[in-house]
């Protein structure tokens, strides 16, 4: 897949099958855009396009609304490029952008850099200054300039509609699983392993210290089973999203202690955590002896839970 942020390098791609969106979960819903959008391509001999921004409009037009995302920017890239389309397009979410009207953005990016033939979107898409673009006025666009517009369903799951506002929900409550059934993958955090308090090694289970800078949106305080992969390795692993109460309040982040594994170094590091099930909620001891009886607890649940 190729990337690329600007608009004269888009024009090199010559014709183009394009979806366009925040994007901000890739979850099923992204997905099956992105099949029909690979299938158009095909079917049409044309280059197939992602255009997405590099942050949440939100960001720019109402920060105190902004919702943590669930993936980062190389984790979308990462996941887009590992659906085989042709090319992401990445746009500077400024205030240029945000002021630009719907038909400009239009004739702009899709019709004079890209060359779009097909254009396809869900059926909440908006676009524009303001967000005055929907698809009603897109098709008035596709009739004016000469492509064809093609509208997704949203994906749904039991009647319930998929989006990244729903799977978040579900991972401020734990539920990791119904989270991954949404988005189609196992959930997960990536980032580099750093160095912390050290306080894990000292009862018997070291853990890796994830980066505050992490990208993976970090669900409910507690335990989880999963496996943390790091070089290519996936190791069984129990993950502690929280602020360690029994022994020094700290900022949030989330740890992780391989099973059965003290010779580990994974400083420095990426690694990625994946979120298989939720174990328990965090909790304060009343001292080491209780934290150490509930760790073994813990490891025993994620053992049969992993299948070990």
């Amino acid at each position: 897949m190729i990337e690329i942020s600007s608009l004269s390098e888009a024009a090199e791609l010559g014709s183009s099958a394009v979806t366009i969106g925040k994007f901000d979960g890739i979850h099923r819903g992204h997905l099956a855009l992105i099949e029909d959008l690979k299938s158009a391509a095909q079917e049409h001999n044309l280059s197939s396009v992602l255009v997405t921004f590099d942050r949440h409009p939100d960001a720019l037009l109402n920060p105190t609304k902004l919702k943590c995302p669930l993936i980062g920017l190389k984790q979308k890239i990462a996941l887009v490029a590992a659906t085989g389309i042709d090319a992401m397009l990445t746009l500077t979410f400024n205030e240029d952008l945000a002021a630009k009207s719907a038909a400009d953005f239009i004739r702009e990016h899709l019709v004079d850099c890209l060359k779009s033939k097909i254009v396809i979107v869900g059926e909440d898409f908006r676009f524009g200054a303001g967000g005055a673009g929907d698809v009603s006025l897109l098709r008035e666009l596709g009739q004016l300039y000469g492509f064809e517009v093609r509208v997704v369903p949203s994906a749904t799951i039991g009647g319930r509609k998929i989006s990244s506002s729903s799977i978040r929900e579900l991972l401020d409550a734990g539920d990791v699983r119904s989270a991954a059934e949404q988005l189609g993958r196992v959930h997960t955090t990536t980032g580099i392993i750093e160095h912390g308090l050290k306080i894990g090694r000292t009862i018997g289970f070291p853990t890796a210290n994830m980066s505050r800078d992490a990208e993976g949106y970090l669900p409910l305080d507690g335990v989880y089973a999963g496996w943390l992969i790091a070089d290519g390795v996936r190791y069984p692993a129990a993950h502690s999203v929280g602020i360690n109460e029994t022994f020094q309040a700290v900022p949030r982040l989330v740890e992780s202690h391989v099973l059965d594994r003290k010779d580990l170094d994974l400083y420095d590091k990426e690694v990625t955590l994946e979120y298989i099930d939720f174990i328990r909620p965090s909790a304060k001891f009343d001292g080491v002896d209780s934290l150490v009886a509930e760790i073994n607890r813990d490891l025993d649940k994620i053992r049969n839970i992993l299948g070990l």
